[in-house]
């Protein structure tokens, strides 16, 4: 029987990352769990009490109030279905857990898997440079990018790729450059990385 996979799809914003993992969910039938829409009711409801922006996912206070609640219910979902042996996708930045050499086999423990039993892998989604960030950040329009457009000098750096700390072999982590126009050519590469 072949071991269930929990991909991370890590990236700045606007990088494409969730149209990406979406499409691989869609055509592999795997769980698909984003940060953002998981966390949103909560977030929304935690600014509002304090007296902040509900749309805000950047700012300091928002980090210091939500921002490890979404990392919880975001895994806590993951873990469940790769318990059932269930295909998972998971995005999110995941920015300070993967810096951490053992966290994933701290989470994996919680359910008394490994890195043994589990297929893990990452795909962290990029652009060339910092104006297609902006460009495509711009292009959404959404409401939740406002803190990250007002203080763009701030935000930029958190578009900077990492590296993924995790205990992974360098097959299990593709770095996908999703410039292109077409969004085939970095789906193709994805593919390639993720499931052949």
């Amino acid at each position: 029987m072949s071991k269930s996979k929990l991909i991370f799809f890590l990236g700045g914003a606007g990088s494409g990352k969730t149209t990406l993992a979406k499409a691989l969910s869609r055509k592999y039938k795997a769980a698909f769990l984003d940060m953002d829409i998981l966390l949103r009711p909560a977030a929304e409801a935690i600014m509002t009490l304090q007296g902040l922006d509900p749309s805000d996912r950047d700012s300091p206070e928002y980090k210091r109030l939500c921002r490890d609640l979404g990392y919880r219910i975001t895994m806590d979902a993951a873990l469940d279905n790769v318990q059932l042996g269930v295909d998972t996708l998971v995005v999110g930045p995941f920015t300070k857990e993967t810096e951490t050499p053992d966290w994933i086999e701290q989470e994996l423990a919680r359910i008394g898997r490994s890195l043994h039993d589990t297929d893990v892998r990452v795909a962290y989604v990029y652009l060339q440079n910092e104006a297609l960030y902006y460009q495509r950040i711009t292009a959404r329009q959404s409401p939740l990018d406002e803190w990250k457009l007002a203080n763009w000098d701030a935000f930029r750096a958190s578009l900077d790729r990492k590296r993924v700390a995790w205990p992974l072999p360098a097959e299990s982590v593709a770095y996908i450059d999703n410039s292109s126009d077409d969004p085939d050519i970095a789906f193709a590469e994805l593919e390639r990385r993720m499931y052949e």
